[in-house]
């Protein structure tokens, strides 16, 4: 079960106003909304749209017709090399080389069951392959394996056979502690030097070491005739606290790894290619990123707070049972933000990001 950690009154009503500042920033863009979407936290939200997903479950890539399934897998692929501290990027790191780099192959295998004309549950189970490695450094971490899994149920606020231009579907779910928090790996502390056993570093451990609840929604809305404006968005709340990961930090309240929060959301316009049957473009914002405090629990550990807005243009292909969707998103801003202990001790840590994010998905219905 969820851990739930009691907190005074003064700061029980500061996790509450803390509780419906995330629920406004998250669920509200809902209110607009795309059709089937399914959110993956920090690993990428797949849209799915075209001119036909706005006349109900009977035509392609609409809404799920009950009793029926969905097969979705999702790729993320990212290269995180350029640091920031706050807004501002160290350009230094890449001129004397010491950068870190992180290379992020992540797959989300995700079956959808739409029990009723409203009502679906949802079970992905996300497989991580990655490295990271300092540019100077002799050696590089390298980890894999099933990440945590989460079960969802989210349901249409409309009957979709009442509402074929406009809806809004929320969600709830729990995520499980399925993934690996603390793989460690022997590695050569110099050139043919000696060797050390180390935790590899938690940007590349598929878990994350905790419960977690998934708050999630998504919705869309015809213009015209020929678009649909779409938003969708994420929020895990976690139980807070630290793993048992060693951060290798030498600060007290560092010396484990957080268990922290993750958001994402998301909002565009998906236009048809009227002369390929089933094609569309899509455009708009994205933002994804950590929090410096979570929800619940306390927000001590050690964790990289931040996040980064990209626009993300893709494209989607609907085929009978068949759905195809690529995006590309390219970073506009990021800002790694100072976590509780850099407010305590008075530093402000770095993070890497990357310049783009790509996108892929894969949807099969029967």
């Amino acid at each position: 079960m969820i851990s739930w950690i009691y907190v005074g009154p003064a700061e029980g009503r500061r996790r509450t106003l803390r509780v419906a500042k995330y629920f406004l920033l998250v669920v509200m863009p809902f209110l607009a909304v795309v059709l089937p979407t399914r959110t993956a936290l920090a690993q990428g939200c797949i849209v799915a749209h075209s001119t036909e997903q706005i006349t109900g479950p009977e035509t392609e890539g609409g809404y799920l017709a009950p009793k029926h399934w969905q097969l979705t897998v999702d790729g993320r692929h990212q290269f995180s090399f350029r640091h920031f501290v706050g807004p501002v990027e160290q350009e230094y790191r890449l001129e004397v080389g010491n950068q870190v780099e992180n290379k992020i192959n992540l797959f989300d295998f995700a079956l959808t069951y739409q029990a009723t004309e409203r009502w679906s549950i949802t079970m992905s189970v996300p497989v991580e392959f990655a490295t990271r490695r300092s540019h100077s450094s002799p050696y590089t971490q390298s980890t894999q394996g099933i990440g945590d899994t989460p079960i969802s149920t989210m349901a249409w606020l409309r009957k979709p056979s009442k509402a074929p231009r406009g809806n809004i579907a929320l969600g709830v779910g729990i995520q499980f502690p399925t993934g690996r928090s603390n793989i460690k790996e022997v590695v050569e502390t110099s050139v043919g030097g000696p060797t050390s056993t180390i935790a590899a570093d938690y940007s590349i451990q598929p878990g994350i070491g905790g419960w977690g609840m998934v708050l999630e929604g998504q919705g869309f809305r015809a213009i015209g005739s020929n678009a649909v404006f779409y938003a969708d968005g994420s929020y895990l709340a976690t139980q807070g606290g630290t793993n048992h990961t060693l951060s290798g930090s030498s600060l007290a309240l560092e010396k484990y790894v957080a268990i922290q929060d993750e958001y994402l959301s998301e909002a565009g316009v998906a236009h048809p290619i009227t002369q390929v049957r089933g094609l569309a473009i899509t455009f708009g914002p994205r933002i994804e990123g950590v929090p410096a405090r979570d929800l619940i629990g306390n927000d001590y550990g050690f964790r990289r707070p931040g996040f980064a807005i990209s626009l993300e243009p893709g494209l989607q292909w609907v085929r009978h049972k068949n759905i195809w969707t690529f995006q590309v998103g390219k970073a506009l801003y990021r800002d790694r933000t100072r976590s509780v202990p850099d407010e305590i001790y008075g530093t402000h840590g770095d993070a890497a990001f990357a310049d783009y994010l790509w996108l892929a998905s894969y949807t099969y219905r029967f």
